[in-house]
C-alpha cells in the first residue's frame, strides 16, 4: 500500500512533490486552488509544464491525488447554489485532468433544509453532469464521493449513500469512492480488531461494492465510534488506534491503494516549539505495514 499525506502546493503545484519527497511520502494528496475560495487563477502553460516535468523526476511519489474546495454542495436545494458549486466542481476536475492526476476526491454535500433522498439525487445528477462534460478534458481522472461522518445534513456517512449515488450514475468507469478512516469510524462502522475490520469491509462490499473503493484517507479519529463528529487524530492516538491501520496496511487487496495523511502537520512540545508530524506519522505507518 502507498502511503504519504497532504502536501502544500504553495508557491505552484509542481513544488508540492519535493516537498512529498523530502519526508518520504510514496503517493500525495493535494489542492490545485485555494480550498476557501470559489474561483481560482487558471492554470499557466509554464505551472502545467513545470508540474508534468516533476512527475517524470519524481516518479516515486504516485499517484497524485486532488482534494476539491470545500465549498462544494452538490446537495443543496438552493438551486443557484448548487450551480456555483457544479460549475467549482467542473472546474476542479478539468484542473486535474489538465495535470493528469487520476484521482480527485470531494465531500458529497449536505441536505440543509432539504430531504436527504432529494439532496443524494442532486449529487447524483451533479456527478453524472461532471462525468459527461469532462469526458475529453478530464478522461483519465476518476471522480471520488469521499465517506463522511454524518454530522449536521452531510451526506455519504451511510454505505447506501455512495451506492445510490453509483447506482444513479450507471456505475461509471470514471466514478469511486475515497475511504476516509476517521469519517466512517465516526459514522459508526468499526475498524478497531480484525475482526471489526472484516465486518465493515464486508458490508461496504456487499452494499457499494469493494472495486469501487479508488484510495483511503488515513485519519485516527478524536472521538469514539458513532459519534459522527469529524476530528482528525495521529496514528494510533486516538480512538481507531494502530491495530486498525494494521488491518487496511496488511491487506493485499489495497497493495497498489493510495493512503493519505490529513492528520494535524504540527504539535507543540515542552520547549515550546512546533514539531512536524507527518514524517512522525509516516513511520507510524510503515512500522505497521507487512506487506511492501
Amino acid at each position: 500500500m502507498r502511503i504519504g499525506a497532504h502536501i502544500s502546493a504553495a508557491g505552484g503545484v509542481f513544488k508540492a512533490f519535493e516537498r512529498a519527497a523530502d519526508i518520504g511520502c510514496e503517493t500525495m494528496l493535494l489542492f490545485t486552488k485555494s480550498n476557501r475560495q470559489w474561483k481560482a487563477k487558471p492554470l499557466a502553460a509554464e505551472d502545467v509544464t513545470k508540474f508534468k516535468a516533476a512527475q517524470q523526476k519524481f516518479t516515486s511519489v504516485q499517484p497524485v491525488a486532488v482534494h476539491a474546495s470545500y465549498l462544494i454542495n452538490i446537495a443543496s436545494p438552493d438551486p443557484v447554489l448548487w450551480e456555483k458549486s457544479y460549475q467549482a466542481l467542473k472546474v476542479e476536475v478539468e484542473r486535474a485532468g489538465l495535470l493528469d492526476i487520476p484521482l480527485i476526491t470531494f465531500h458529497p454535500g449536505s441536505h440543509m433544509e432539504g430531504t436527504p433522498q432529494d439532496g443524494l439525487a442532486r449529487i447524483a445528477q451533479g456527478v453524472e453532469r461532471v462525468l459527461v462534460e469532462t469526458a475529453e478534458s478530464a478522461p483519465n481522472t476518476i471522480v471520488c464521493l469521499e465517506t463522511m461522518a454524518g454530522q449536521g445534513t452531510n451526506l455519504g456517512a451511510k454505505f447506501e449513500h455512495l451506492a445510490y449515488i453509483l447506482g444513479e450514475v450507471g456505475h461509471h468507469p470514471r466514478a469511486g469512492v475515497c475511504f476516509d478512516t476517521c469519517h466512517v469510524f465516526a459514522a459508526g462502522y468499526d475498524l478497531r480488531t480484525p475482526e471489526a475490520y472484516t465486518t465493515t469491509m464486508a458490508e461496504f462490499d456487499a452494499v457499494v461494492g469493494l472495486e469501487h473503493l479508488k484510495v483511503f484517507h488515513f485519519n485516527d479519529s478524536k472521538f469514539k465510534l458513532g459519534q459522527n463528529k469529524d476530528r482528525h487524530a495521529h496514528i494510533g492516538e486516538g480512538f481507531i488506534g494502530k491495530q486498525g491501520f494494521a488491518n487496511f496496511l496488511n491487506d493485499p487487496r489495497w497493495q497498489k491503494h493510495a493512503a493519505h495523511l490529513e492528520t494535524p502537520k504540527k504539535e507543540k512540545v515542552e520547549d515550546g516549539n512546533e514539531i512536524e508530524m507527518d514524517p512522525i506519522n509516516l513511520a507510524t505507518l510503515r512500522e505497521l505495514r507487512t506487506i511492501n
